[in-house]
């Protein structure tokens, strides 16, 4: 009779600790798509839901189609890289359905320059570089206009393309490029439109460098980054926990560090 209870005693203790080995080791991991060569704040993420059995895997991408590509056929779980306004623009061209689940950031555009300091220095028939994809693109214009340097037709919203700029003093030569690729063609122009996260990534301190930055202000909301899942997956419980690990005070602070506060945080904000 001991002997049978020796035994019991010790297949409890058997299934007991197997148990207990099998729930440590079971991490779920989530595949993240980012455009930065620089993600400290995915990277603090990582670190945070770690000891909570979430593995977040960073999968880095040069350009801004082939994260949502690889949302869209499922290589990826989540991504972190685009306004908006882009994310509606991606759908539309490639008639998938991607939604955004959370706000992250607004990254304001800037127009920078390694040959001027300040707007009035533009010459006439300037070259200036914008990025090429529909919502940058047009983004990047209404950019131009706000600075006093071009018009743009108001029937044309958010999208207004380089056909529909209605006046042009300057004779502003609009060269149009991979989001990628504008900062590296500073060298070969009079000014370029570089996106926050790229020119960050150049080295360059957008609050102090640019010539000219966006404003953030409720006209800005279009451009309020996003975190983006399949729309049949966007209420999975574990996508929460990301959401809830990311939108938190520490990470806002990683954020406004590595961004040298080009970044603003905006997921408890309203912009006025």
């Amino acid at each position: 009779m001991k002997k049978l209870k020796y035994w019991l005693l010790a297949l409890a203790a058997l299934l007991f600790f197997s148990g207990i080995s099998t729930t440590t080791h079971a991490a779920t991991t989530v595949k993240v798509g980012v455009t930065s060569a620089k993600h400290e704040e995915w990277d603090a993420v990582k670190k945070k839901l770690a000891k909570k059995g979430i593995n977040i895997k960073i999968i880095t991408f040069t350009d801004y189609v082939q994260p949502n590509n690889a949302l869209a056929e499922g290589s990826l779980d989540l991504n972190a890289f685009q306004t908006n306004i882009y994310l509606k623009a991606y759908n539309k061209e490639h008639h998938t359905n991607l939604v955004p689940i959370a706000k992250t950031v607004i990254a304001p555009l800037g127009l920078y320059s390694n040959k001027i300091t300040k707007l009035s220095q533009i010459k006439n028939g300037a070259t200036i570089a914008i990025p090429n994809d529909p919502s940058n693109d047009g983004r990047a214009l209404l950019l131009l206009q706000a600075a006093g340097l071009i018009k743009v037709d108001a029937k044309k919203g958010q999208y207004p393309t380089t056909k529909d700029i209605t006046a042009n003093k300057k004779n502003l030569k609009i060269k149009e490029l991979d989001a990628n690729q504008t900062a590296r063609a500073l060298k070969d122009v009079d000014a370029s439109i570089i996106n926050s996260g790229m020119a960050v990534d150049a080295g360059l301190n957008p609050k102090k460098d640019a010539v000219y930055l966006e404003k953030v202000n409720k006209k800005a909301e279009p451009y309020i980054n996003v975190i983006a899942a399949q729309k049949k997956n966007q209420n999975k419980a574990i996508y929460k926990k990301v959401i809830k690990a990311f939108q938190s005070e520490d990470i806002a602070k990683v954020i406004s560090k590595s961004s040298k506060g080009a970044s603003i945080p905006v997921w408890n904000k309203t912009l006025k």
